[in-house]
């Protein structure tokens, strides 16, 4: 089966990794045509084993082990990476550089999704929307100047996320086909 790991905290904040490095890693470590998408986090690969949090668990344990660097994965078949996009009430209407799909680790509940949406009240333009181990997120203004970051996302979501726009993940569905 294919697979994507879409890692967090790759490339940025100082935690720099090599794709070449991190396809042999993963390679040495049981995973089968493994490939990359641009240099932040996106693995492609092959493997028997289901998608779920062990598998999960696995990749970010290989990049710990390896290369010191504390990060987590959360992977998806082509198939839930097309809902994810499907799903997105955002990605037909809004620039595709500025809508994200933020894929968290879990599934947040509502009343977890609804606590996100009032803290944000007042802190900017930002659309949200809650998905499938997703929030989808329309940065109206721009990523850069806004103040919904990850870890405000996480810690009232409870959960870990790694966001991509959709452009790139109209690239990592190319790729997977």
């Amino acid at each position: 089966m294919r697979y994507v790991a879409l890692l967090g905290s790759i490339n940025v904040g100082g935690n720099q990794l090599k794709m070449a490095d991190l396809r042999a890693a993963l390679e040495e470590d049981g995973f089968a045509n493994v490939g990359t998408v641009v240099a932040s986090g996106n693995v492609l690969f092959d493997h028997a084993q289901a998608a779920d949090a062990k598998l999960e668990k696995k990749i970010a344990g290989v990049i710990s082990r390896r290369f010191a660097i504390d990060t987590f994965a959360t992977v998806r078949s082509r198939a839930e990476l097309a809902e994810a996009l499907e799903e997105c009430p955002f990605a037909d209407g809004g620039e595709e550089k500025f809508v994200h799909i933020v894929f968290l680790d879990g599934q947040p509940t509502q009343a977890e999704f609804a606590r996100l949406a009032t803290d944000h009240e007042g802190r900017g333009n930002e659309r949200l929307a809650p998905g499938t181990r997703a929030l989808h997120v329309d940065f109206v203004d721009g990523v850069a100047r806004s103040k919904l970051t990850t870890a405000f996302i996480e810690r009232r979501l409870g959960c870990r996320g790694t966001a991509r726009n959709i452009r790139s993940l109209k690239r990592i569905l190319g790729q997977m086909a």
